[in-house]
């Protein structure tokens, strides 16, 4: 059985991929002497490993992840797979160095570029917005095709174990588009509890996050994001997870109707 390290392997993502692979997987993590910003910790982690799946968990946090690319290749990973974000092919997106790492790796590669996660109503950063009965966000009547992280989590592991999947960019996204006050609606219906969908200007939605001490330049795209579906756009479907698995991916109300809900 082959040993393939999880990056972020108690996150949204990493935990579930985990769970697909079982006893293959090496969770990496902090409390498993694991610091994705501390070289010193990387060999211990990479010893044996043969596949990686890649997370950056701050966006802010400049080359650190295409170095590491870099180590596990010559540490002799042969399969890497890299959780990226929608534009990251363009240059000065936090994730296109890494993107650029693992397409010239020598190793073989797959990139993941999900949509907004579903899981971000219940243990993402809206959560506590959902939680406290009133979700406030710049989109607008803005719509997004959600993905569950249970598929982004079932192709990153079909990618780490199966070489039909090498070289390939999948952009992952639900079955359809999704407004936030739809969203909320669904949430309540399943929930029993009240909650609003406040929109508010963009610019004050960067300071605020700035406010709670996200970086100007994550805060920044972020907010660019969400004005982009306030504007009408990303509300683009992809064929991502059809292709990676064979079927189409999970709705967002089987998402809300099996979500244990805070």
């Amino acid at each position: 059985m082959q040993t393939t390290l999880i990056l972020g392997g108690t996150g949204k993502t990493g935990r579930r991929v985990a769970r697909q692979l079982g006893a293959a997987a090496r969770v990496a993590s902090r409390t498993r002497g694991f610091d994705l910003a501390d070289p010193a910790t990387w060999a211990a982690a990479l010893a044996g490993v043969a596949a990686v799946y890649l997370v950056e968990p701050n966006l802010g946090a400049g080359d650190r992840l295409p170095r590491f690319v870099a180590e596990a290749v010559s540490a002799g990973a042969r399969r890497l797979v890299l959780l990226s974000a929608p534009r990251a092919g363009e240059a000065g997106h936090p994730l296109h160095a890494a993107e650029e790492a693992v397409r010239n790796c020598g190793a073989g590669w797959t990139i993941l570029r999900p949509n907004w996660f579903a899981q971000n109503f219940s243990e993402g950063p809206w959560a506590a917005g959902i939680r406290d009965g009133a979700l406030t966000l710049p989109a607008g009547e803005g719509r997004a095709p959600f993905v569950d992280a249970e598929d982004i989590a079932e192709v990153a592991a079909a990618a780490l174990t199966d070489d039909r999947h090498h070289g390939q960019v999948y952009e992952l996204t639900g079955p359809r588009a999704v407004g936030f006050a739809e969203a909320t609606t669904l949430i309540a219906q399943a929930t029993g509890r009240k909650i609003d969908y406040l929109d508010i200007d963009p610019e004050a939605f960067i300071e605020r996050q700035i406010r709670y001490g996200v970086p100007e330049n994550v805060a920044n795209l972020l907010t660019g994001l969400l004005a982009d579906l306030r504007d009408g756009r990303g509300a683009d479907l992809a064929d991502g997870v059809q292709r990676a698995l064979g079927r189409p991916p999970r709705s967002f109300e089987d998402f809300v109707a099996t979500t244990n809900w805070p």
